[in-house]
């Protein structure tokens, strides 16, 4: 099932400030893309906007699988969302947050490929622990976990590393070579090592 994604004409401001205006772009699987900017130029935003989270001003984004266009309501099975401001419930033990996702998401809940995840990212004796016990470092592994279990299409990563020891940021460059191999990745980034492991970047500066 080949995946793709395009930007046209994209716009966005803030009342009368202006993000960014006139992005075009096409992401296809086989790759990753990197957008690249300085704290608060909109590589945050331009995520939000491909997420369907925000509405751009002006332009159109277009999300196709097997040259069909995806419906809106249907974009979150599709969508696997990495980012800062991604809450998950302390209250919920992580096992707990999955089961709750999973629901939301309308998607039958795969044990295998759960325990899968809380294996690789090593948080599988906690899987039953609340998550207000997590450190942030554990906190972020949980939501590439969360962002995974549905196997998705387009995996955006917004500040991919944040939070993460040397050991983390290193299993997190592991999964991005293996998904871009099938799907579409976005990093979103201004860490160097980040942007190294991407074949195109689109600088978000220059759409000013």
């Amino acid at each position: 099932m080949a995946y793709s994604l395009t930007l046209e004409n994209i716009t966005k401001l803030f009342g009368r400030q202006l993000v960014f205006k006139n992005i075009n772009y096409h992401f296809e699987a086989g790759k990753t893309y990197g957008f690249a900017g300085s704290n608060g130029s909109g590589k945050s935003t331009l995520t939000k906007i491909i997420a369907g989270v925000l509405a751009p001003n002006k332009g159109k984004v277009i999300h196709k699988t097997n040259d069909s266009n995806i419906p809106p309501e249907k974009l979150h099975e599709y969508i696997g969302f990495v980012s800062p401001y991604l809450i998950l419930y302390d209250e919920f033990t992580a096992l707990e947050n999955l089961l709750y996702f999973a629901s939301i998401r309308g998607i039958k809940f795969d044990e295998e490929r759960t325990k899968h995840l809380f294996n690789l990212f090593k948080l599988y004796n906690r899987r039953n622990d609340l998550l207000k016990g997590f450190s942030s470092g554990m906190k972020q592994r949980m939501k590439y976990i969360f962002a995974l279990q549905h196997n998705p299409k387009l995996l955006l990563l917004d500040e991919p590393t944040s939070n993460l020891d040397e050991e983390g940021k290193e299993k997190v460059y592991e999964i991005i070579k293996l998904e871009e191999e099938k799907n579409v990745v976005i990093v979103a980034s201004n860490e160097k090592k980040d942007l190294e492991l991407c074949a195109d970047i689109l600088e978000v500066e220059n759409y000013k």
